[in-house]
């Protein structure tokens, strides 16, 4: 049975299944979801505890086959924790997954804890048999989107809030800005405002005093911003993504890719082929599918002529080629080049369906 970690309370309290099996790539998420089940397995007298992590491409299974059939020295319960951290036990420990599903007795639960899987993963054998045994929960990251709200359940639960209305939602965002990408920085910044002010609603001044600047940058993630016309938001990324040394090359390139592929769309639908057939064409799908659904039919040829023009020479300032009417400043230049984008997508007061 496959949950999402916000429904493990919930699962839990129905009874404990022999096998659990936790995976994602949000580490503060997978470790309150283990940390969730340890708690309740200690309550529920599984006492005794072994920890068992696979390394390497000649881990010995036997000992966690053994570990599972011997009786308990010291108590009638007992819990065992199988940590893969590379998500792929291979073919022997495939064949030892399944045998030792196939012969849990009644007094031992299992943990498995597992890095985000794809979806081969997914649908192996192994995962199959850990899954038809218990309960798999998926633990997903928190988008940038779902950030406020879950900062705001987060304060809930410490007994704190924020005003209601805009003034609220301002503080929420600001806190939001400051720990997108990294939700344990997050974590520790909300037990840090339980520490400095006591249960009750907390002003945007208390929250800019006490939340430090943590964010952690994916240059993946620009693209959702950039064609989201999230301008602030996007200088802000740029800056954080310098920050934290990235290449200026592979920011451009992700920048590049999206003014390219909006410009072979538009000619694609100018030409006459339907917006759904133009974007399977250039592979767009996923988020950014719907995103360039919204901007096409809005955008016009010149202009997006122009942005080519300006990703090729911003492309030779990130190389270190020089342009009379651009910064010498790489991120300066990625920074003007995003600006010229979000203008671009900004909705004219009147204009042409494809210009």
């Amino acid at each position: 049975m496959q949950i999402k970690g916000e429904a493990l309370a919930g699962q839990l309290a129905k009874g404990l299944k022999p096998v659990y099996v936790v995976h994602g790539d949000e580490p503060l998420l997978a470790q309150e979801a283990a940390d969730a089940l340890r708690a309740e397995a200690r309550r529920q007298g599984y006492s005794e505890r072994q920890v068992f992590t696979v390394s390497g491409a000649y881990f010995d299974w036997a000992p966690v086959i053994a570990a599972s059939q011997a009786m308990s020295l010291f108590a009638d319960k007992q819990l065992i924790e199988i940590r893969i951290p590379t998500g792929k036990p291979g073919k022997d420990g495939s064949e030892a997954l399944q045998r030792y599903v196939d012969g849990l007795p009644p007094d031992v639960l299992t943990l498995v804890t597992l890095p985000r899987l794809d979806k081969t993963q997914l649908s192996s054998a192994w995962f199959t048999a850990l899954d038809g045994a218990g309960v798999s929960v998926k633990v997903d990251p928190v988008e940038r989107r779902e950030l406020p709200a879950w900062i705001a359940r987060r304060l809930q639960l410490q007994g704190q809030s924020v005003a209601a209305g805009a003034d609220g939602q301002q503080a929420l965002e600001f806190f939001a800005d400051r720990v997108e990408g990294n939700l344990l920085a997050a974590h520790q910044e909300l037990q840090k405002l339980a520490l400095l002010h006591p249960p009750g609603e907390l002003s945007l001044q208390q929250i800019e005093a006490a939340v430090l600047d943590v964010a952690r940058f994916d240059v993946f993630k620009l693209s959702e911003a950039l064609l989201g016309g999230k301008v602030g938001r996007v200088l802000r990324m740029l800056e954080g993504l310098k920050a934290e040394g990235e290449a200026a090359v592979l920011v451009h390139w992700t920048m590049a890719e999206d003014i390219r592929g909006l410009k072979r769309v538009h000619d694609a639908v100018a030409a006459g082929k339907p917006l759904p057939m133009a974007l399977r064409e250039s592979r767009i799908w996923g988020p950014k599918e719907r995103l360039f659904e919204r901007i096409v039919p809005q955008l016009h040829g010149a202009a997006l002529t122009r942005l080519v023009v300006a990703a090729q020479t911003c492309d030779g300032i990130v190389k270190g080629l020089r342009h009379p009417e651009w910064p010498t400043d790489p991120w300066e230049a990625l920074g003007r080049l995003a600006l010229m984008l979000e203008q671009a997508l900004r909705p004219p007061a009147q204009k042409n369906r494809y210009g």
